[in-house]
């Protein structure tokens, strides 16, 4: 640029920075929306359903109200707007009314002064209910005389993916298998938790935690009655979500309140509430057949899939679509046939959750792989480079594959990695054997196994969807120093994201001081946090901005070089800035296609692969398992920050591993039985093996600096390695996940299906009644 020089700053892209987040989390001092709190707040509580298909005969809430403390309580009735809201079509009542179709549905809320008050008056409020006939199994909700869950009937969706004639001749050998996965929690630590304020223009602030501040907005405004200018969203401290902050939880009732009684109103969940109180990854059955050339080349795909939505859409139409895409694996199949369906049921409603269905196929097709390596007499590792999908490869959907596509190097660095030492069984530290410190063995008995998984998933929107990031730039002096102010409505989660922000305006901009403007509505949208997509859309967005800001820069410059009343030399930055400059920008990628009637199109913009082994030892007589070491090799096309990167892979693994060995949510005609984290397991530091990391860096056209975003993937992968490890380990089938000690050592054999399950019959590729999702009549896949 002309006349001055921005220099780089230590923290930059591709150094290791520091979270900008990390000594307040860590010392205590963040504040998370739970923490959050106003003079004269009242709290919310929430009436829910005890059981999961029902008529409300009678709701009598007069007790509720004469009850100490307790300054309002609503019903459907109360509901000023719409009493329907959802991230796919609105099905989902605000408060129940007639019916309740799953347990845990909220039916009614108060407000009080305390939350013991708040709690102490939903209990007695007089819910008097008649069961009904229920769905709770996912076939069952196929057959013709099953009880309706919607009018609409029980199918959400039915995607069909038809590409080239699986049936095909050619194939020398085939294998079929039948698989499970269970219901996973996304576990995040910080609860559902938000705060309403009343504002003197009759609308309403809300601090909340979410995954996308403008979505929420347009289900909420609707329900209020106001018009969204007037609904306005600020993000507050989330503590994790991995998609379990997609969908509306206490938002509208914590609004409703605070409307009601002109005053703040808090909610925040409890550990147990917070199961009822968001979305789960979606259990999935899954029938697949392969057939190969006997020199391991595939021939034909064949897929049934489905999945169990719950009693809601929530994101469910489009993870079906997503699983649909990716049935076939990272693999070259010139004849793919996939039936993939998602089904309501009174169970809890399913949605986003990390891996939006690619996880549960993922299970399936690497098990494929396998027994077709061992059918072939190949080495599992070589079968799958010799069907690697690369570049320009055809995919199921019948395009070829744009963007950088390393799917034979994430194998063949993911399998040069050594592999642990054995470790003698005897005279170990009691924390080194399966079961660890429960000193249940002494290192009898002891097997080991080892599994490879490759998958892949897209990176953000799909389907047509116009997804786009908004980010503003403002570069200023303060107090003499320069700072730069970036300003976004993207959700920082816990993921590092403003970390990544700040990386790249030091880099662009060559300035140290870079802050972060709290993310609210008063800014376009920014999308979702949500389907790898933030790194790519906002970091592009926040790239664009800088650009234009050293534009304008560059103007100054050389209008001051051009006053010759001015003294001679280079401008220096502080020279420049005798007002803000400020530069706001749209990132986008390039457009996606719907699904035509044959399931064929540009269906996503592109992709990120990856690879892990799993080492196990498994106690054949207890069934107890120690994962020794997962090794992982991921695309990320450029990695900006190193210890970002590294914590993103160990974490996806780490929920990999739980739904392999720990992590399910267990149901009893559709009521949650663990719903704490006493019952509901998830891995703690000591379940973690090392992971052994390798990045591939091949950059992609579509991503700024070559990027992807790789939260996904190795959550995609790590089940599908951690359970191969342990067939290898045993010798049996274990075809469910997560995997039971009694499995282990034979209690239980393998999951059995009454079979294939009909392709229902529904008009094409789509749910019923539309998408709506943004307002422009587009849905998100994600």
């Amino acid at each position: 640029m002309s006349a001055i020089t921005l220099e780089r700053r230590v923290g930059g892209i591709g150094d290791p920075a520091e979270r900008l987040d990390g000594v307040e989390k860590v010392t205590g001092a963040f504040e998370y929306a739970s923490d959050l709190c106003r003079d004269g707040m009242l709290f919310g509580a929430t009436l829910r359903s005890p059981i999961a298909s029902a008529r409300i005969r009678r709701v009598d809430i007069a007790d509720a109200l004469a009850s100490p403390g307790v300054e309002a309580v609503l019903l459907a009735a109360d509901v000023p707007g719409k009493n329907r809201f959802g991230l796919n079509f609105d099905d989902q009542p605000v408060l129940a009314e007639g019916l309740v179709r799953y347990a845990g549905e909220p039916v009614a809320v108060v407000a009080a002064t305390s939350l013991a008050d708040a709690r102490a008056a939903v209990g007695r409020i007089v819910l008097d209910l008649e069961e009904l006939p229920g769905v709770y199994d996912m076939e069952q909700a196929l057959e013709e005389n099953a009880p309706k869950v919607h009018e609409l009937g029980n199918v959400l969706r039915h995607v069909h993916i038809d590409h080239g004639d699986a049936g095909a001749a050619g194939a020398e050998v085939w294998v079929e298998g039948y698989y499970e996965t269970a219901m996973q929690d996304q576990a995040p630590l910080g609860p559902e938790a938000g705060l309403a304020v009343p504002g003197g223009d009759g609308g309403v602030d809300l601090y909340v935690t979410t995954q996308w501040l403008h979505v929420d907005r347009e289900q909420i405004a609707p329900c209020l009655g106001l018009p969204e200018d007037k609904v306005r969203l600020h993000l507050a401290g989330v503590g994790g979500a991995f998609g379990a902050r997609e969908d509306i939880h206490s938002q509208i009732h914590a609004c409703l309140l605070a409307l009601r009684t002109s005053k703040p109103v808090k909610f925040s969940y409890g550990r147990e509430e917070s199961f009822s109180g968001h979305v789960h990854r979606h259990p999935s059955r899954i029938w697949m057949r392969h057939g190969a050339r006997r020199d391991g080349k595939l021939v034909a795909v064949s897929a049934r899939l489905l999945f169990d939505g719950g009693a809601y859409a929530s994101s469910s139409p489009a993870v079906v679509a997503n699983a649909a895409t990716f049935a076939a694996g990272p693999y070259e199949v010139p004849n793919v046939q996939v039936e993939a369906t998602v089904v309501f049921t009174n169970n809890p409603p399913c949605g986003a959750m990390r891996g939006f269905g690619a996880p549960q196929v993922c299970f399936a097709h690497e098990a494929q792989m396998d027994k077709l390596a061992r059918s072939l007499d190949i080495d599992p590792v070589e079968l799958r480079l010799r069907n690697a999908l690369a570049t320009g490869s055809v995919l199921p959907t019948g395009r070829p594959l744009a963007g950088s596509a390393p799917v034979r190097e994430v194998i063949e660095r993911c399998a040069a990695i050594p592999l642990p030492e054995p470790e003698p069984a005897a005279g170990r530290s009691l924390l080194h054997y399966p079961g660890g410190a429960g000193g249940t063995t002494r290192g009898e008995g002891l097997r080991r196994g080892v599994g490879f998984a490759v998958g892949y998933k897209n990176v953000a929107f799909s389907e047509g969807f116009d997804d786009s990031s908004t980010a503003r730039v403002t570069l200023r002096l303060v107090r003499g120093e320069v700072e730069a102010e970036v300003y976004t409505a993207a959700v920082e989660m816990g993921q590092g994201l403003y970390t990544l922000l700040a990386q790249i305006v030091r880099s662009e901009l060559g300035v140290e001081r870079v802050v972060l403007r709290r993310a609210d509505t008063m800014i376009a949208s920014a999308g979702s946090s949500s389907a790898s997509r933030q790194s790519t859309m906002a970091g592009g967005a926040v790239r664009l901005a800088c650009c234009r800001v050293r534009e304008e820069l560059s103007r100054r410059a050389s209008a001051l070089a051009a006053d010759k009343s001015r003294p001679g030399g280079p401008a220096e930055l502080e020279d420049l800035l005798y007002e803000p400059v400020e530069a706001e920008a749209v990132h986008r990628h390039r457009r996606t296609e719907r699904f035509d009637e044959h399931g064929q199109g540009d269906v996503h913009a592109y992709f990120c692969f990856a690879a892990e082994r799993a080492v196990v030892e498994v106690d054949e007589e207890l069934g107890l398992v120690r994962v020794l070491q997962v090794a992982a090799a991921v695309d990320a096309g450029r990695v900006m920050n190193p210890l970002g990167f590294a914590g993103q892979v160990e974490g996806g693994t780490a929920q990999g591993l739980g739904l392999a060995l720990m992590e399910e949510v267990r149901l009893a005609r559709g009521v949650i039985s663990n719903p704490s984290f006493t019952d509901y397991l998830i891995p703690t530091i000591l379940d973690m093996p090392p992971v052994a990391l390798q990045a591939v860096e091949e950059p992609e056209p579509e991503g700024p600096y070559g990027l992807k975003g790789i939260a996904e993937s190795p959550t995609v992968v790590a089940t599908a390695a951690v359970v191969a490890a342990l067939r290898d380990a045993t010798g049996r089938e274990l075809n469910r996940a997560p995997v039971s000690p009694d499995e282990l050592v034979g209690l239980l054999g393998p999951a059995r299906s009454a079979g294939v399950p009909a392709v229902p019959e529904v008009p094409g590729q789509e749910a019923v009644p539309s998408y709506h999702t943004t307002g422009s009549g587009q849905q998100h896949l994600m």
